[in-house]
């Protein structure tokens, strides 16, 4: 029986543009103390072997501390080490994995094709491949098949299961190699553990997210594999969560209340998005107050006005008064399209402009 951990889509040096450049140097130190984490985890957990399927870097264009971090604290790691390079991170001329700073302990596959190194003590093979360019529409396992010899034989991949491009692979390829386990990378949405033919898979996903399309806890896998048999523990690792929560204002009069009702407690730490929704009168100074009362909850909130016109506004289309007017125009373009936001906006903008002290007539 081995223990493995199973890691992928670091993205190290992501930009991280959706935050103040001070939270984005910020989330870039605290991807590169994530490393300890893992490394933690593996001495920790006695693991027999590290696998590392790609794009473990953001692109070849990182900060040198990042490249030497990532050497350093991979070779404090007791166990065996595999890395396949993936679309972010290709194995090709000035890549940081062609740099002379790799410990003993880690092993970078460099060729597209699947590669194999024995491990006699542990009783396996490791096989992996490596993207050379940014894109790849070669189906990696095409042809691949591992022995039947008794060992357990395992394989890091940065591979796409979900469709063409970036390294695809079909349910039918998984199930044809034979492996014991496949440890892929590239979906940063942690998949479970999933079976084809006698191959157990898994994406683990990013072990932190980076946006709002990465949501939730993230982590890594931790597995023990066996001829035959393979179980997984999800182990979450991530500094800070992102979270989407939507809120409906209609018929509210005071819109915070329901707001902190949605939210959960311990949010400190986490990065938000709330979605306002709804029939609300929301004007730019309530959305600015909105916004200073809560921030202090959140590390890092964006707040999105999607509310809509309340239906009693549009009564004011019948008062001789420059509102009136306006309402007159914008009721028919907001009615042809409901869901256009800027017409939305451009409403309560426009109230809020024209009731300025302006006195609707008699």
């Amino acid at each position: 029986m081995l223990k493995i951990i199973h890691a992928a889509d670091f993205h190290l040096d992501s930009p991280f543009s959706g935050l103040s450049p001070e939270q984005a140097a910020l989330r870039r130190a605290e991807q590169r103390a994530l490393l300890d984490r893992i490394a933690d985890l593996a001495n920790e957990e006695q693991a027999d072997l590290v696998l590392l399927a790609g794009d473990l870097l953001d692109s070849g264009r990182l900060y040198r501390e990042t490249a030497q971090s990532l050497a350093h604290t991979l070779g404090r790691i007791r166990a065996r080490v595999f890395i396949a390079p993936g679309n972010h991170d290709p194995y090709c001329v000035g890549s940081p994995y062609t740099l002379p700073i790799w410990p003993e302990n880690v092993h970078i596959f460099s060729s597209p094709q699947p590669a194999g190194v024995e491990l006699p003590e542990l009783g396996c093979t490791v096989y992996g491949a490596a993207f050379l360019q940014e894109q790849t529409d070669a189906a990696p396992l095409d042809g691949f098949c591992a022995p039947d010899d008794g060992r357990i034989h395992l394989m890091v991949l940065h591979a796409n299961t979900e469709g063409a491009g970036y390294a695809p692979i079909s349910p039918a390829q998984i199930a044809a190699t034979g492996l014991d386990y496949l440890a892929l990378g590239h979906i940063h949405q942690t998949s479970g553990l999933m079976k084809n033919g006698r191959t157990f898979w898994a994406y683990p996903g990013c072990p932190e997210g980076r946006g709002f399309d990465e949501l939730g806890e993230k982590g890594v896998l931790v597995l023990e594999v066996d001829r035959d048999t393979v179980s997984s523990r999800f182990v979450p690792l991530c500094r800070r969560r992102y979270a989407i929560v939507s809120v409906d204002l209609t018929g509210c009069s005071q819109p915070l209340a329901p707001i902190e009702a949605a939210l959960p407690a311990g949010t400190g730490q986490d990065i938000y998005r709330i979605l306002l929704t709804g029939e609300f009168p929301m004007d730019p100074a309530t959305l600015a107050d909105l916004e200073q009362a809560l921030s202090p909850r959140f590390w890092a909130l964006e707040l999105r006005d999607k509310t809509r016109t309340p239906t009693d506004l549009w009564a004011r289309a019948a008062e001789d008064s420059l509102a009136g007017l306006f309402l007159q125009i914008m009721q028919p373009l907001c009615r042809q399209s409901p869901d256009d936001e800027h017409l939305q906006l451009a409403v309560r903008y426009g109230l809020a402009a024209l009731e300025n002290g302006e006195d609707v007539a008699p």
